[in-house]
């Protein structure tokens, strides 16, 4: 199919004569890579107007000449094949260097050419145009991750550890070494022409490619997201009738392109055929704008209100509260958070519910289907059960950077129950919180003491260092039984260090640049760029609030980049000013809830975990409440 690159000629690029056409068209560029064969020139135009690319073999050439009445294959013999053989299998054909048959090559005019590349960068200009107006990618300004990975040499969680983002079950193999095909910057033509590059480094969805002939040479590579729209498997450019043209800068280190693709793609990996289309299809969201569900009240934690689907990106609800007239009283939060029901689960539980003063709901909102929302593992509550009073540890949703001494307030259905946070409870209960009994975010008396994690206790109380023994006696009350718990520790994948986007969950419109700094089986302690550390979040390994490297540009939300860096000894006034507004963000925050919080979240004792202790890193089934050497 390559059998050589060149560049055309000065009689091979003249237009045609006034007795074939009598419209002018623009030259053909003298820099124009073409395809010799057999004498004859050919290139890879549009397909359209006068052109056709053969769905079988990948070659292009004149319409007319094509077999059937379709115009789909360029002779029998290729039209016969391709009802025997898939269209993967064609592809993979090419990607192993196999040429064409004798009869697939369909003969060209010299003149057409001229018209064609003329219509093809028509086409191009438009094509990039429409491009341009419908992109979904957020450029966040003075920040990228491709640096920003590069400068430090981070590592990005991979993909596969997102269930929940687009393509995280159907990733597949794609990994460093994997070839695509993908826009030529390196190239002085008016039309849009593509090279193969291979995978560098992979993070998140964000890829680092480098042209095939450069070897060792990075002087051009460049980042994109590999699902963007203009990456695709070796073979798509035949397929679509798209021109494969060499760099200029490496132009003249091969004179027979043919054999080194050849060699180079031979046993080689590309991206699967239909992975545009898996694409397309994971970005396809149930939940629509007007459909109305129960949502967590932000004010009063103890309660549920309803609320409006206002728009959805990548999966994220902006919720906006159905009272709100002008709606701006809204919630933020994924289509798979815990925090969102169907209507009537509040009652179905026995959980408290804030009653809409609207009396109708407006014609064009209806309720959201119950099977979108996510399910929970059923439990047997028959047998031994949690009770009332009962104590655990968990972790506060109001500071989510501490796991607390908390008590059982109430047990309601279904293995719901309401927890409340000893210490700095309101007589009236409006700060307790509803977690599922098989919540990550619960654990048995003593898993902080075991896993080395700083217990919050609670608020007033003098003997410390807090002792749960010592604590249960006082207070005449007895653990929860730790075999009520979940235990389960799915291979998640994460490692400290690793980098990701993450739901600042104390304001949660906002995804930011973050780090994974500890592990504890499924317990990841994410911290946000930039930011001090009584900021970080414990969030567990399948939290729908995590996302890939790159997940914001792919989906078109808005990436919050890391705050300025500075050194503990010397900050500058303006990291300061970011903090401190970050501060009065949490306190704004509390103080709009109207709850009694504890003041060591916003400026009391920061809390740091245990002198002298080391992280453990947990990613399989290992005992959850046995302490583990490092």
């Amino acid at each position: 199919m390559f059998d050589g690159y060149d560049s055309c000629s000065e009689d091979t690029s003249s237009s045609s004569s006034t007795d074939e056409s009598e419209e002018e068209v623009s030259p053909l560029p003298s820099s124009l890579p073409i395809i010799k064969n057999n004498g004859q020139v050919y290139t890879y135009p549009d397909g359209k107007s006068g052109m056709a690319t053969c769905e079988m073999c990948g070659m292009v050439g004149v319409r007319d000449a094509f077999y059937s009445k379709t115009k789909r294959f360029c002779s029998v013999s290729c039209s016969r094949s391709y009802s025997s053989n898939s269209k993967k299998a064609s592809i993979l054909a090419r990607l192993q260097g196999k040429p064409p048959t004798k009869k697939a090559k369909v003969l060209q005019k010299q003149p057409l050419v001229a018209k064609l590349a003329a219509y093809a960068q028509y086409q191009a200009t438009l094509q990039n145009q429409a491009k341009t107006k419908a992109g979904n990618a957020v450029p966040v300004e003075g920040f990228s991750w491709g640096n920003y990975i590069n400068s430090n040499s981070f590592t990005a969680a991979p993909v596969t550890c997102f269930k929940h983002a687009p393509m995280g079950t159907c990733w597949g193999d794609i990994s460093e070494g994997v070839r695509v095909e993908v826009p030529n910057t390196d190239c002085s033509l008016p039309t849009k022409v593509f090279w193969i590059a291979g995978i560098v480094k992979l993070a998140g969805y964000n890829a680092l490619l480098r042209y095939e002939g450069f070897e060792s040479d990075s002087s051009l590579d460049f980042w994109c997201n590999v699902c963007g729209s203009d990456i695709h498997p070796v073979g798509w450019c035949a397929t679509s009738g798209k021109p494969l043209v060499p760099p200029r800068s490496i132009q003249h280190k091969y004179t027979n392109w043919k054999a080194f693709l050849v060699k180079r793609l031979t046993g080689a990996k590309t991206l699967p055929p239909d992975f545009s289309q898996k694409v397309s299809e994971c970005m396809q969201y149930p939940f629509k704008t007007s459909m109305r569900v129960e949502v967590v009240d932000k004010t009063h934690l103890c309660r549920t209100r309803v609320a409006v689907v206002e728009s959805v990106i990548g999966g994220r609800l902006r919720l906006v509260y159905e009272e709100s007239e002008d709606k701006t009283d809204d919630f933020w939060c994924h289509m798979y958070s815990p925090l969102i029901h169907h209507i009537g689960w509040s009652r179905s539980i026995g959980h408290r519910f804030k009653r809409s003063d609207i009396t109708k709901k407006q014609e064009e909102h209806f309720d959201a289907p119950p099977h979108l929302f996510m399910k929970v593992k059923e439990v047997d509550t028959a047998g031994e059960w949690f009770k009332e009073g009962m104590k655990l540890e968990a972790i506060d949703p109001l500071n989510l950077s501490a796991i607390c001494v908390a008590t059982i307030r109430k047990v309601l259905a279904d293995g719901y129950l309401m927890i409340g946070i000893d210490g700095s409870e309101a007589a009236d209960g409006s700060d307790w919180f509803c977690y599922h009994a098989t919540s990550p975010s619960i654990f048995p008396v003593g898993f902080c003491e075991i896993n080395m994690i700083e217990l919050t206790p609670p608020r007033g109380y003098a003997k410390l260092p807090f002792k749960w023994f010592d604590y249960l006696r006082e207070s005449d009350s007895i653990a929860a039984p730790v075999k009520l718990f979940n235990k389960e520790v799915p291979n998640h994948g994460f490692h400290v260090g690793m980098k990701l986007e993450a739901v600042d969950l104390m304001e949660p419109r906002l995804v930011c640049v973050a780090t994974v700094t500890r592990i504890i089986h499924r317990l990841l302690r994410i911290h946000f760029d930039g930011w001090e550390d009584e900021y970080d979040q414990w969030v567990d390994c399948e939290s729908p609030d995590l996302y890939p490297v790159g997940w914001c540009q792919l989906t078109g939300y808005q990436l919050q980049p890391p705050a300025p860096q500075t050194s503990r000894d010397s900050q500058s006034s303006s990291s300061k000013q970011k903090k401190k507004a970050k501060s009065q963000q949490y306190k704004g925050h509390k103080k709009m809830t109207s709850l009694q919080l504890k003041e060591e979240m916003l400026d009391g004792e920061e809390y740091s975990f245990l002198q002298g202790a080391s992280d453990q890193e947990s990613n399989g089934s290992a005992s959850y409440y046995i302490k583990q050497e490092p």
